[in-house]
């Protein structure tokens, strides 16, 4: 069975912007499952419910949760790989003598239920995590650029998460949007004018990339070019369940 697994960023950039309701048709879109680990519930859902901040935001993931579009996983095959993978992340760059930590532990759940349930993918927003996945070497110049000062890395330690994390795909909150937008998900929102495509697509652009999507404006401006070059399908919706 196909499945996505989703980190908290991405989850949140859906929420922040109203857009949490298209993982309903995206799931149907996908025809698989759409996971999210037990530690990233807790960010998504159990610690928001317990402060007065995001509290509404943490009731629309529960509710996606409950209606079954979301998945917690939870399993100690995971829990022990995970824990795995921060301590091998977190020894993984050095400077001035110091290990930089770089990795959280919900980030490093979301890597372990993909290498243990063979996801499909793994949907992150979140930089540092995606480069420790697929370009090792840029991480470490972008971390030198970051602090300004040479990088030790530990070449036994990246070369174990490269083990670990072989053949895992990463998709972002900017992918899911535009695979929304290109099924017509988006047309109700489409505003009156020569450039309605385009103004639409850029406020999704912008919105995911202003509450953290890893996009650069370069990329972004490719990307409205590109999906504003040809006509989007139409989808049917019951206008009830977007919300």
């Amino acid at each position: 069975m196909k499945s996505l697994i989703f980190d908290a960023g991405p989850v949140i950039s859906l929420t922040t912007n109203n857009l949490l309701w298209t993982l309903d048709y995206l799931k149907d879109i996908f025809k698989g499952d759409f996971y999210i680990p037990q530690a990233v519930k807790v960010e998504l859902v159990d610690r928001p419910l317990a402060s007065k901040k995001f509290k509404f935001e943490a009731l629309q993931v529960g509710f996606r949760i409950k209606k079954g579009v979301l998945t917690v996983v939870e399993e100690q095959k995971i829990k022990i790989l995970a824990e795995e993978l921060l301590e091998l992340a977190n020894h993984s760059f050095k400077i001035r003598g110091n290990w930089l930590r770089i990795a959280h532990y919900a980030e490093m759940e979301v890597i372990a239920a993909a290498s243990v349930l063979n996801a499909s993918a793994v949907v992150i927003d979140e930089r540092t995590t995606k480069l420790i996945i697929e370009d090792q070497s840029g991480l470490a110049r972008m971390l030198e650029k970051h602090m300004g000062s040479k990088v030790y890395t530990n070449q036994a330690n990246l070369n174990k998460i490269k083990n670990w994390t072989k053949g895992i795909k990463i998709i972002r909150s900017v992918e899911l949007v535009m695979v929304a937008y290109e099924k017509g998900i988006f047309n109700k929102y489409l505003p009156d004018g020569e450039d309605a495509a385009r103004t639409l697509v850029e406020s999704l652009l912008w919105g995911v990339k202003l509450h953290g999507c890893a996009l650069s404006r370069q990329e972004l401006n490719d990307l409205v070019r590109i999906e504003t070059s040809t006509p989007v399908n139409a989808v049917s919706r019951p206008e009830k369940d977007d919300s």
